[in-house]
C-alpha cells in the first residue's frame, strides 16, 4: 500500500579526500530531498568540490573512526528515511526507483539490505567473496544507530523489521593497486584497537596463521582462483590487512 503522505530521503556521505569521486557521486545522488557531505578535513579538493553544489550541506567533523562519523552524519538529517552511501558506491537507474517506491509503501520494514556488485577497474569482481556482498545503506534513522564498538566495517543496529532490495547498488572499491593497499592497511590499523579492546595478545597465530588463512579462505573457498589475476590481488590485500591490524597491534601494546 502506498503511503497517503510522500516520504522525503536524505542521503547521507561521509568523506576523505575523495575527490576523484566526489562530483559524481553527488549527481548520481541528486534524487534525494537532501544531500549531506560530512567530511574529515581532507587535504585534497573534496570539500571545495562539495561546496558548489547548491543542493548539497557540507560539513566538516574531525575523524575519529567509521562508527562515530556516521552517526554524528546521521544527527544531521532532516528526514526520517537514510541512504547512506560511500562516495565510492553508485546507484542504477533501477535502483533509484526501487528505494522511492520502497519508502513509499506503508509497512513495517524500516531497513533494507542492498546487494553490491564489486568492481576492479571499472570490470565487475564476480567471486573472492564478494558474491554475496549486502549491506544495508537504506533505513530509518529513528530505527537505527552504528555500533561504537565496531570501528571499522561497522556494523548498523536495526530496531525493527529489515527487508531486501531488488536492485544492485555498485561498488567501485578497487581503482588500483596503490589506493586499495593503503585503504586495507588504513582498516587494518583501526581494527587494531577492537583487538585492543579485546585485550587480545598477539603472537605466531594472529600474525601468520590469520592472514593466511584470510587468503586461503578468499581464494578457495570463496572461490578467488576463479577471478583469475584479479583474485589473487583481491584475496592478498585482504589478507595483508589482517597481516597489519596485529602488527599495529603489537606496537600499540609496546608503546603502553
Amino acid at each position: 500500500m502506498i503511503s497517503s503522505e510522500k516520504q522525503l530521503l536524505t542521503a547521507l556521505i561521509i568523506t576523505h579526500d575523495e575527490e576523484q569521486n566526489i562530483r559524481t557521486v553527488l549527481e548520481n545522488l541528486s534524487f534525494a530531498d537532501e544531500i549531506i557531505v560530512v567530511d574529515s578535513f581532507s587535504s585534497d579538493q573534496t570539500f571545495q568540490i562539495a561546496s558548489s553544489f547548491e543542493n548539497v550541506h557540507v560539513i566538516q567533523h574531525t575523524f575519529e573512526n567509521f562508527a562515530s562519523q556516521r552517526n554524528f552524519a546521521l544527527s544531521l538529517a532532516s528526514h526520517s528515511w537514510i541512504l547512506f552511501i560511500d562516495a565510492d558506491e553508485r546507484l542504477t537507474p533501477e535502483l533509484k526507483k526501487e528505494i522511492v517506491l520502497v519508502i513509499n509503501q506503508e509497512n513495517e520494514t524500516v531497513a533494507y539490505f542492498m546487494h553490491r556488485t564489486f568492481m576492479f577497474m571499472n570490470k565487475r569482481l564476480r567471486f573472492s567473496g564478494w558474491q554475496t556482498d549486502k549491506i544495508i545503506r537504506l533505513f530509518k534513522k529513528e530505527n537505527a544507530f552504528y555500533n561504537h564498538e565496531k570501528i571499522v566495517h561497522e556494523k548498523l543496529i536495526i530496531n525493527g523489521e529489515v527487508g531486501k532490495l531488488k536492485n544492485k547498488l555498485v561498488h567501485f572499491s578497487y581503482s588500483s593497486f596503490g589506493d586499495y593497499k593503503q585503504k586495507m592497511i588504513f582498516y587494518g590499523k583501526l581494527k587494531a584497537h577492537e583487538e585492543l579492546a579485546k585485550n587480545t595478545n598477539p603472537n605466531f597465530f594472529h600474525f601468520y596463521i590469520r592472514p593466511a588463512y584470510q587468503f586461503l579462505h578468499q581464494y578457495i573457498i570463496r572461490l578467488g582462483f576463479l577471478d583469475g589475476k584479479k583474485g589473487v590481488i583481491i584475496c592478498y590485500l585482504n589478507a595483508l590487512s589482517v597481516f597489519e591490524r596485529f602488527q599495529e597491534l603489537k606496537k600499540i601494546k609496546n608503546q603502553n
